[in-house]
């Protein structure tokens, strides 16, 4: 074989190879990694995107009262007219543990532990508001939804627990309250700086947690 032709089989020879290396010999703007509005960054899991949902968004999986039905004043009425609204979350122990530690993380220190009125908070001139008296028991599920999502008083709103998570709340207050026929857990449940399940999760309705993405054509 002359040099000519071996030359030649190496030429032939360079397409094929490189073909097989997946090398990427264009830099162009036309081909780059880009993501879709959306579209999820985490291979293991393709529902959470990459971008978070904006302020007031409401879930895909719905919205007992969305802003645009009802205001979030801070108002008697306002909250009276959410006392309606049935409480989608069965009573488990699944639902009462997470209220609980939503409870213990957001309510206890004014409210206390027990829903007694005695939280920390009350020691420096915060009212104590017992959730255990026959006028709190009297409320409805959904006026205390309402009370939660709106504040109320000296209430501030606490939406920064998931509509979700607020019946699961509205549960294990009923739980305190007695009126599930068998007493619930007390107090924290781990010691102060304990992350992981311990603490609240992501965000349905804020920019914290990014809606459900699904890619184009299998909608």
């Amino acid at each position: 074989m002359s040099a000519d032709t071996r030359w030649l089989g190496l030429v032939a020879a360079v397409p094929v190879v490189l073909s097989m290396s997946g090398c990427e010999w264009f830099s162009d703007f036309k081909r780059q990694p880009s993501l879709v509005t959306w579209e999820a960054t985490s291979a293991k899991d393709s529902t959470k995107p990459s971008r978070g949902a904006p302020q007031y968004s409401v879930p895909v999986t719905g919205t007992a009262m969305a802003g645009f039905q009802v205001s979030y004043a801070a108002l008697p009425a306002t909250i009276d007219s959410m006392a309606g609204i049935p409480n989608p979350t069965p009573v488990s122990e699944a639902s009462l543990a997470n209220g609980r530690k939503y409870f213990q993380i957001n309510c206890a220190v004014c409210h206390g532990e027990k829903a007694m009125g005695d939280g920390p908070a009350t020691k420096f001139g915060m009212p104590g508001i017992n959730l255990t008296m026959d006028l709190s028991k009297s409320r409805t599920d959904g006026y205390i939804f309402g009370m939660i999502r709106n504040g109320r008083g000296m209430m501030p709103p606490y939406n920064r627990i998931e509509e979700r998570e607020r019946w699961d709340v509205v549960n294990y207050i009923r739980g305190l309250q007695g009126k599930l026929g068998a007493p619930v857990p007390t107090g924290p449940l781990a010691a102060p700086g304990v992350t992981g399940d311990k603490v609240p999760g992501f965000t349905e309705s804020a920019p914290t947690r990014p809606a459900p993405f699904v890619k184009p054509g299998k909608q």
